[in-house]
């Protein structure tokens, strides 16, 4: 049985992994990306620097196979990455904005975000300040597992002070929706390919 414990350091090149492995609405995008990090580099690996307490994974005999990553307060965070995280990757990946929206490639379209992180909405964060990600591999999916993993961040975040979370996931994501939706969470808004959805904490 998978163990559940708090990520460490030694986990980041297992989270940027799952990250890809993950990465194409809840299926496998390595063969999307020509760059294997690049969509950890953003969606996992900056939570595991400046969010460890926040940063929980599944590990079995194969290693670890899925985590769940969040921050209690999601504007403070975003104002982290611009000041410490973003700018080495700016150095490393070009920005594509030269190249249209349309034309874009994968990687393009992750360095476009490095070098134009969306801000979440602040009338948002005024009822939802956390945020959160979580990928399971298929190998640790079911039994209880990502329930777990969810139960052991959101208790987490409601100790340091979260009155809500929200999360982002796929408009073709229609599993992990209605796992969302057991849990309590309801949907908040949808944008072209993606749904966001929160959870009260208080």
């Amino acid at each position: 049985m998978p163990t559940l414990r708090s990520a460490r350091e030694t986990d980041r090149a297992a989270l940027l992994s799952i990250c890809l492995e993950t990465g194409d609405s809840g299926q496998d995008a390595t063969a999307l990306y020509r760059d294997p990090v690049i969509l950890g580099q953003v969606y996992a690996a900056p939570y595991l620097t400046f969010a460890p307490d926040f940063a929980f994974v599944l590990e079995d005999d194969q290693g670890v196979g899925g985590y769940v990553l969040g921050t209690p307060d999601t504007a403070a965070f975003e104002a982290t990455l611009e000041r410490a995280w973003w700018p080495p990757l700016r150095r490393q990946y070009p920005d594509p904005q030269a190249v249209p929206a349309a034309d874009r490639t994968p990687d393009e379209r992750i360095a476009h975000l490095i070098h134009h992180p969306p801000r979440a909405p602040r009338e948002l964060l005024t009822t939802y300040p956390a945020h959160l990600h979580i990928d399971l591999l298929p190998r640790v999916q079911g039994g209880g597992r990502g329930r777990a993993l969810m139960d052991t961040l959101l208790g987490a975040l409601r100790e340091a002070g979260a009155v809500g979370v929200h999360l982002g996931v796929g408009a073709r994501n229609v599993n992990a929706q209605g796992f969302y939706r057991h849990l309590g969470f309801h949907e908040l808004g949808r944008t072209p390919g993606a749904v966001t959805f929160g959870r009260r904490l208080d």
